[in-house]
């Protein structure tokens, strides 16, 4: 992607929301199943605030699910911000696949649950979104927020599949790629831009989880 941005860093936090209730755990859910925190997650949450209080933050951009607004509350709180909620940052849709455990889907569509971001480069998943209408919708929510905060620190809670979808733009790799680059429950990625450098975009933390402390 090509960035207009003042010669001074911009600096992006990606962050995933908490673990979900257990019901959902190695399950797609997506956009279609709209679930909360465990109480591990909710710790993870506040695990998060606590550990990035004394890092500046000029603005909070959020997917709208409930998973999303519960991991931000207490940093939210914390800081006394407001974030702005972008539709088109929810999760992608699984299709078919929605509510189904990774085996199961095995089992049912022949296919590993963990080439799931090679699906989507490809085929897609039946009734579900491909790689191109992901990157379609989440490209213009991306431009909006490096346009809005040049030289600025911007926080993004979303997903582990739209977090992927961002770096993959940001990095200028295939979607498929960022299977190399785990994203757990409640991690920090953070990605600094700098224009006037060869390399505009660096990875300055990678799957950073605050939580992991708690023991």
């Amino acid at each position: 992607m090509t960035l207009h941005l003042p010669g001074h860093p911009t600096l992006i936090h990606l962050i995933r929301h908490g673990e979900v209730e257990e019901t959902y755990h190695n399950v797609f859910g997506g956009c279609r199943i709209d679930m909360g925190l465990s109480p591990l997650g909710h710790r993870q949450a506040q695990a998060l605030a606590n550990a990035t209080a004394g890092w500046p933050l000029d603005a909070v951009y959020a997917s709208p699910m409930r998973r999303v607004k519960e991991t931000m509350q207490p940093l939210l709180d914390a800081r006394q911000m407001t974030p702005v909620i972008m539709d088109d940052l929810r999760e992608m849709d699984f299709g078919d696949w929605t509510g189904h455990k990774w085996q199961e889907v095995h089992e049912k569509f022949g296919v590993s649950a963990y080439d799931w971001l090679e699906v989507l480069q490809k085929e897609g998943i039946p009734n579900g979104e491909s790689a191109a209408t992901v990157l379609a919708r989440t490209a213009p929510c991306l431009n909006h927020i490096l346009a809005s905060h040049p030289q600025q620190h911007i926080a993004i809670v979303c997903h582990g599949g739209i977090i992927r979808v961002l770096l993959a733009m940001l990095l200028e790799l295939p979607l498929s790629k960022m299977s190399h680059f785990n994203i757990d429950y409640a991690g920090i990625t953070s990605v600094e831009i700098q224009p006037e450098k060869k390399h505009a975009v660096e990875l300055n933390l990678l799957n950073w989880c605050p939580w992991q402390a708690l023991g």
